[in-house]
């Protein structure tokens, strides 16, 4: 167990360091645009595609409360193979959240606008993405997943 506590800590503070840095280069001021993708500073009050904006200081709350409940739920499971993917998520999701006590909305940074229009996102939303997925592969697949 203690082993496995050491991989969830180490992984979900990676993912925030990693995070909180390349976001701290954006909030001080760097921008770069290019003709598909243009990296520049906006802050997202909601969640994805800003979503649940409305719920203003509250969001925040209640995604803490969120990743105390997955962190509850997966230490309760005790199977090794789902800690690593949980620690990414919980550090990604830890750095969103940490913007917007800081901040007052998530800092993103990537703006896709070749061919179409997508949501500006940064690392953290990617390292949350990489981590459900291989969260969701690892409930269709239980043989890969022992204790």
């Amino acid at each position: 167990m203690l082993k496995s506590l050491v991989i969830l800590v180490l992984a979900a503070a990676g993912i925030f360091i990693i995070d909180q840095n390349i976001k701290l280069l954006f909030v001080e001021g760097f921008r770069h645009y290019t003709d598909c993708i243009d990296l520049i500073l906006v802050y997202n009050k909601g969640v994805a595609f800003s979503m649940f904006a409305f719920l203003e200081e509250g969001l925040k709350w209640i995604q803490l409360a969120l990743l105390a409940g997955v962190i509850g739920y997966v230490l309760n499971l005790r199977k090794g193979c789902y800690i690593l993917p949980v620690g990414i998520l919980i550090g990604a999701g830890f750095s969103n959240i940490y913007d917007r006590f800081i901040h007052g909305g998530v800092v993103d940074y990537v703006y896709w606008h070749c061919g179409f229009d997508f949501a500006v996102f940064n690392f953290a939303d990617v390292m949350i993405d990489l981590a459900v997925i291989w969260l969701i592969i690892l409930n269709f697949r239980p043989n890969t997943c022992k204790s």
